[in-house]
């Protein structure tokens, strides 16, 4: 008999993760968090409503969380009708959120006191691959607790167990990392071909066969930049979000992130000219200074 499931946190990503895990069977319980609407699709779907988070692990044998940054997992966890005030002892609790690896940690040492289990296991690959069942998913606990939770996150995509708790979160912010400073190098570049008046699709093909390919230039800019668009994709102040909890790691280390440092920055630039819940793509408006005509500029 498959595990009974609760799930917190039905945004554009928890809302179709919860539709994967009832496409294989899972029985879910979830409550709203911050998101009516969502509950009431996903009530037709067959999962069942409780009054709130306490209420949710109290009908669960493995409750997931999948919010926006640590203090909303802190209200989930330990909150005045939070998880542990309704779960029972040894029920394990699985973050899907993308938080630093030394909060996981903490929450983790007061769950275990408190008699549960915990492990993190950050996603990637945004609301898409969501809806198919088809994300990455970095894990990080003991062998056990991972080996107990591993059908449900199949449910969701491939699992992949790195270590300890707290090390799924830690390769997590890595994935951030690059992909921020991998967008700012795309962009930059390729506004730089426009202006000297290539064509930025012939440019994308032939980047395609070059060392210079990556995912973002092949599969996420032509849906986004490319495509005159920047609504939906992966919010930019999410991904500030995430790069300032790579970067807060950084700082309790000691550990010098430069690069990391200056493309928070751009990011948070570009958040303050009121672009933040646009795709992180929008980046490209601080390089293109009109957005309808280009002028090409001639080497001398």
């Amino acid at each position: 008999m498959d595990a009974r499931v609760g799930f917190i946190g039905l945004g554009r990503m928890g809302e179709p993760m919860v539709r994967s895990l009832r496409r294989a069977g899972f029985p879910v319980t979830s409550c709203v968090h911050r998101n009516r609407a969502a509950m009431e699709r996903l009530r037709e779907h067959g999962v069942v409503e409780a009054a709130d988070s306490a209420a949710v692990a109290s009908a669960s044998e493995i409750v997931v969380i999948c919010v926006p940054d640590a203090p909303q997992v802190e209200e989930v966890l330990f909150g005045e009708r939070g998880i542990v005030h309704g779960a029972k002892p040894q029920t394990t609790i699985v973050d899907m959120s993308t938080i630093s690896p030394i909060a996981s940690r903490n929450f983790a040492k007061r769950l275990e006191a408190a008699a549960f289990h915990f492990v993190d296991a950050p996603v990637s690959g945004g609301p898409a691959r969501a809806a198919d069942g088809t994300l990455t998913i970095m894990v990080g606990g003991a062998a056990e607790d991972v080996a107990r939770v591993e059908p449900v996150l199949r449910a969701m995509g491939t699992p992949t167990h790195l270590g300890p708790v707290g090390m799924g979160e830690t390769v997590k912010l890595a994935n951030q990392a690059i992909i921020a400073g991998v967008m700012l190098a795309n962009i930059e570049a390729l506004v730089l071909a426009k202006r000297l008046g290539a064509n930025l699709d012939a440019v994308r093909k032939v980047l395609a066969t070059a060392t210079a390919s990556n995912y973002l230039l092949e599969q996420w800019l032509p849906k986004t930049w490319f495509a005159g668009t920047f609504e939906g994709g992966f919010s930019l102040d999410l991904l500030r979000k995430d790069l300032a909890a790579a970067l807060d790691a950084a700082r309790v280390l000691g550990h010098p992130m430069p690069a990391t440092g200056l493309a928070y920055q751009l990011y948070t630039t570009r958040s303050a000219e009121g672009d933040g819940a646009l795709d992180y793509s929008a980046i490209a408006k601080a390089y293109e200074r009109n957005d309808t005509e280009v002028v090409t500029r001639h080497l001398p």
